[in-house]
């Protein structure tokens, strides 16, 4: 049953909400959030190819209606990064295409919101950093380039054969962006130069030898992000299957970051020791008060199938939420299921009372409704199949604000 806030909610949206989302398929789908007499549904609207062949994450620039595409380069020697127009209907306008380092995985816009910008990219095969400037309209040119390499394979040499830089996001005050490394159990630390959007290296955060950082999210317990406010760090180990908190500390001058480890736990809560579970990814809620994190690998639940008129199942991973202490420490409130198998990324919509799952194998996005009191996620509202090896799902802001 659908609480009375999420009916609410839902019943004062005009138009249908947009969200946008990538599969190893090739395609950009918009799908198209509707709700009628307290049924939500998604309904696939436009396919866009202009990201192709393997789109691996999407970042929306919500103050100018643009979406950019990152391309894996699964097929091919190189990637490369898109840019589109998000038109009132859902539908996206190709603007750019240029190929870039292989294998970016995702990008993050720094820089003055109402000015010069730029978007930052990890490039997981590429072993690579790179800045792209914006120039407005989804115009864009290459700015910098960081490329890594090794001295010899870390513990895990499966995966950590070489450098593979997974995330780029920005700090809570925008002056720096940080890249947690899988195969360097690093997490890179870059300056911002505002006058030029240059990129300067600074001292990493080193994480447990093994652990392979995937994922990060910041936490700032009094909402204020400063360089002298309380702030936290929690990384996403993909290969230990931990959240690793860290208090941080900003140094003077522009100087960089310090980070000192306050609390370590499992993303499953228990040590699973029949299963290699591989967390993915990790958010703060937008009321600031619970830590999100999606587990591929656990299967600990199975779900009714909706299209199925039997009582066949539909195993799923797992999203595990933690409620955020004052102190940086975590306490654990739910193990959810995910909707299907290979959560690989999530977002939340403004409002916190739904969490769209793009489950990478089972190729199906789940929209599932959040108590953003408790923080307690509920059961799926709707599910619909997306072809392909699902990446990436975002919420159209615009759209999604008065959801």
């Amino acid at each position: 049953m659908l609480s009375s806030s999420l009916l609410l909610a839902l019943a004062s949206t005009t138009f249908a909400t947009n969200l946008f989302v990538s599969s190893y398929s090739g395609d950009i789908t918009s799908l198209a959030l509707r709700e009628t007499n307290g049924t939500v549904s998604l309904e696939s609207t436009f396919f866009n190819a202009g990201c192709g062949p393997n789109p691996s994450w999407l970042t929306i620039d919500f103050n100018r209606d643009l979406l950019f595409c990152l391309n894996e380069g699964l097929t091919s020697p190189n990637g490369s990064l898109s840019s589109f127009t998000i038109n009132r209907n859902g539908s996206l306008s190709h603007v750019k295409n240029e190929t870039t380092i292989s294998g970016p995985v995702s990008g993050v816009i720094y820089g003055n919101p109402a000015g010069k910008q730029a978007i930052g990219l990890a490039h997981y095969t590429g072993s690579s950093v790179t800045s792209y400037d914006l120039d407005g309209g989804g115009q864009f040119h290459l700015g910098q380039s960081f490329t890594y390499s090794l001295s010899q394979p870390g513990p895990n040499a499966a995966r950590q054969d070489s450098p593979h830089p997974h995330e780029a996001l920005a700090d809570p005050t925008g002056q720096y962006i940080l890249v947690p490394d899988l195969g360097a159990d690093l997490v890179r630390v870059y300056g911002i130069d505002f006058e030029t959007l240059d990129l300067t290296e600074l001292a990493p955060l080193k994480a447990p030898p093994g652990s392979g950082p995937r994922h990060a999210a910041f936490y700032n317990p009094y909402n204020v992000a400063s360089e002298g406010a309380t702030t936290f760090f929690y990384l996403a180990t993909e290969l230990t299957s931990t959240i690793i908190s860290y208090s941080v500390t900003y140094l003077p001058n522009g100087g960089g970051l310090t980070f000192t480890q306050t609390a370590e736990v499992s993303t499953l809560w228990f040590l699973a020791h029949d299963r290699i579970n591989a967390p993915a990814g990790v958010l703060v809620s937008p009321d600031n008060r619970f830590l999100i994190v999606s587990n591929r690998n656990s299967t600990l639940f199975s779900l009714p199938n909706p299209d199925a008129s039997n009582s066949t199942q539909i195993p799923s991973d797992t999203l595990t939420t933690f409620e955020l202490q004052q102190d940086g420490s975590l306490v654990f409130v739910q193990a959810w299921p995910s909707g299907g198998l290979y959560p690989r990324q999530f977002s939340i919509n403004p409002s916190g009372t739904l969490v769209a799952v793009g489950n990478q194998l089972s190729a199906n996005v789940a929209l599932l409704s959040r108590n953003p009191a408790t923080g307690m996620i509920g059961e799926p509202l709707a599910r619909i199949p997306v072809d392909g090896n699902i990446t990436c799902v975002v919420f159209d802001q615009a759209g999604a604000d008065s959801a």
